[in-house]
């Protein structure tokens, strides 16, 4: 999501240009994941690079359980063996329905369940990502963390933890042993309301953030998290830069240096 416009190969490079440890693709872009090219060739061009392949995403809506999105998660788990990647993304429903209280238990246990018996047997781990909105059928992580500790999954399946919708759902523990990955992105815009921020909104961390990333990362790392950080700006302002390794590089820096500052 932070250069969805790059070609594969290029993004690649970019990220081993940067130091990245890895990457984290979509296949809900515009263009096609690994632009056509064979999963396995894809895995070939990141070892080449030395980057890992963190997870693909996503699978949407995973906590209405079908047999549609049975096969679509066995597809992405598919693709993501092929190509080395260690994970595979989960999404809830986000058209305000399903959130009954009990119904989004149930329907969430249901899911999982399914999801650890595809994920033990292709011996794969699954992310999933509560989202803040109002509209989400999972805003809260302590509900998704007595799921995954419901149904045995402990360790198999992991949470995401955005700093956007961690900050639009209220914030709240941040759960890092329960952390499979973390997104990051901010929001500048003095417009918006709480209950108006929006994936469009969603920039580089910079000085004027309004999300406290670096309260949330310094948080995530007192509590133990040691795990990647990826990227996960929405706003075409961003999608559209001229120059995206110097955009990254400088909030790698100032990321770097606030939670430098914060644990001096």
């Amino acid at each position: 999501m932070t250069a969805p416009g790059m070609r594969y190969d290029a993004f690649i490079r970019l990220s081993a240009e940067l130091g990245c440890a890895g990457v984290e693709l979509r296949d809900d872009l515009p263009t096609p994941l690994f632009d056509g090219d064979s999963p396995a060739r894809a895995g070939e061009v990141a070892r080449a690079c030395e980057v890992r392949i963190l997870a693909l995403a996503e699978i949407k809506p995973f906590n209405d359980w079908s047999d549609d999105v049975q096969a679509q998660t066995i597809d992405l788990i598919k693709r993501a063996k092929a190509c080395g990647a260690e994970a595979v993304s989960f999404i809830p429903r986000n058209d305000g329905k399903g959130m009954g209280n009990g119904e989004r238990q149930a329907n969430l246990r249901l899911a999982l369940r399914e999801l650890t018996h595809l994920l033990e047997e292709f011996d794969i781990n699954g992310l999933i990502e509560p989202l803040g909105f109002e509209s989400s059928s999972l805003r809260s992580k302590s509900e998704a963390v007595n799921a995954i500790e419901a149904v045995g999954a402990v360790g198999r399946i992991q949470l995401i933890h955005d700093t956007f919708h961690h900050y639009v759902a209220g914030g709240g523990p941040v759960f890092a042993d329960y952390t499979g990955i973390v997104h990051i992105s901010g929001l500048v815009d003095p417009a918006p309301a709480l209950s108006q921020m929006r994936d469009e909104h969603r920039v580089l961390v910079d000085a004027s953030d309004r999300l406290g990333n670096i309260e949330q990362l310094s948080a995530l790392a007192s509590d133990g998290y040691e795990g990647a950080i990826s990227f996960e700006p929405f706003s075409p302002a961003i999608h559209d830069c001229d120059d995206p390794q110097h955009a990254l590089s400088r909030s790698f820096e100032f990321i770097e240096a606030g939670l430098t500052g914060r644990a001096a």
